[in-house]
Formats: structure tokens, sequence, C-alpha cells
């Protein structure tokens, strides 16, 4: 289900909205950073494309992120 999640980045309040499953591994990635999750959206938002929303940009760092660890696993994927 998509959820709207409200977050203070560079001072400044902004939304993004997400499915539970997006947030929940949002969450982990930067618990494993060892990051707020401030300052890993604040990191997403400043390496997106301007044409690409935030929420957008989110799911992709998130897919990205569970591509590469799959990959790391198992190379043959």
């Amino acid at each position: 289900m998509l959820k709207k999640h409200s977050i203070t980045i560079r001072g400044h309040r902004t939304s993004f909205s997400i499915e539970d499953e997006f947030y929940d591994e949002l969450l982990a990635l930067a618990e494993s950073e060892n990051k707020p999750l401030a300052r890993l959206v604040s990191q997403i938002d400043d390496q997106r494309s301007p044409d690409t929303n935030l929420s957008s940009a989110i799911r992709l760092y998130v897919l990205k992120a569970l591509k590469t660890r799959i990959s790391d696993r198992d190379p043959d994927l």
C-alpha cells in the first residue's frame, strides 16, 4: 500500500509516497549504512536527476541496493 511519509531534509519539510515494502527496505538501508533516515533521503535527493521525483528516486535507490546485494551473493545472476 502506498503511504505518504514526511521528513525534514536540509532544514525544510518534504514528503514522499512509497509502498510499505520500499519504506521498510529504505529504513534497513539507512541502518546498515549507519545513517539517519533523513541523511540518506537527503543524499538520494541530491543525486536524483531533475526530471525524477523524490518518491521514484527512493524506489530506484532501494532497487539498485537490492540488486547489488543479490549480485554480490551470486555473480552469475
